[in-house]
């Protein structure tokens, strides 16, 4: 892992009430290549660094675990010479990372409509989660070619087969159900949502997980965004209180039980 990140500041930040599991949407490569005079794919190489400095500092303060939203189900529409880049630059930083985010035990669990990837892409990503899958570290789970409606509707017919092989009876599916299959259904919902460059929408990324989430927007745009970012961040969240649907008063009584 990189040793660059301020030691005092992660310091601090562990003796927070962190979040288990931190979510993020990574807005305003684009942005801020055109602020620059740059084309948009300067920006989203430029996004990797703050990608390796939220990675590393999730690890080093040992969150569960660390979701990132790479590219949406809508990316697609986008032009097809930026989603060639885009694509080819999450294959080169993945074999060029894999093998250190497996030394440092992370988990990575990639979590989207697979079939719309390139055959190679596909093969990378399932030989990284082999690779990795017993890590008991950081659980890093990247969604790319993903969108929460997309997977509530795999999840609806997944549970629909399931029930015509007479696996199980519609009565049974509840909201513990319904979560069992979904991507990613061993890992906790998130605490903590980030998102950067300053829109203030989820943009249909986990959808049913966010349900009682925190939610934190910056006007930062992703390339610049390091570990005082996340500092502020995660000092905004430990300040809230999560009630759950509970009142103050009750959660008062459980503390103190």
């Amino acid at each position: 892992m990189d040793t660059d990140l301020c030691e005092h500041t992660l310091e601090r930040l562990s003796n927070l009430r962190l979040p288990r599991h931190l979510a993020v949407i990574m807005d305003g490569n684009g942005r801020w290549a055109e602020r620059r005079g740059q084309p948009r794919h300067v920006g989203h190489r430029a996004g990797i660094r703050a990608v390796r400095t939220i990675i590393e500092a999730a690890a080093r303060l040992k969150l569960d675990a660390l979701t990132l939203f790479a590219f949406s189900s809508e990316n697609w529409r986008r032009p097809k010479g930026e989603v060639r880049v885009l694509m080819e630059l999450f294959r080169a930083t993945l074999d060029r990372e894999l093998e250190r985010l497996h030394q440092n035990r992370i988990r990575l669990r990639v979590i989207g409509d697979r079939e719309r990837l390139e055959k190679p892409l596909r093969q990378r990503l399932d030989h990284a989660e082999r690779l990795t899958r017993d890590n008991a570290g950081l659980t890093l789970v990247v969604a790319t070619s993903y969108g929460g409606r997309w997977e509530l509707a795999e999840a609806a017919r997944r549970l629909g087969e399931a029930v015509r092989r007479g696996e199980i009876d519609p009565e049974q599916i509840d909201e513990e159900c319904f979560a069992g299959a979904l991507s990613v259904p061993d890992v906790c919902a998130p605490d903590l949502f980030i998102r950067t460059g300053g829109e203030r929408r989820l943009s249909n990324f986990l959808l049913w997980q966010l349900a009682y989430t925190e939610l934190y927007f910056t006007e930062t745009l992703w390339p610049d965004f390091g570990l005082e970012d996340l500092g502020a961040a995660l000092e905004d969240f430990a300040g809230r209180e999560r009630r759950f649907g509970r009142t103050g008063e009750q959660l008062g009584r459980i503390r103190h039980a």
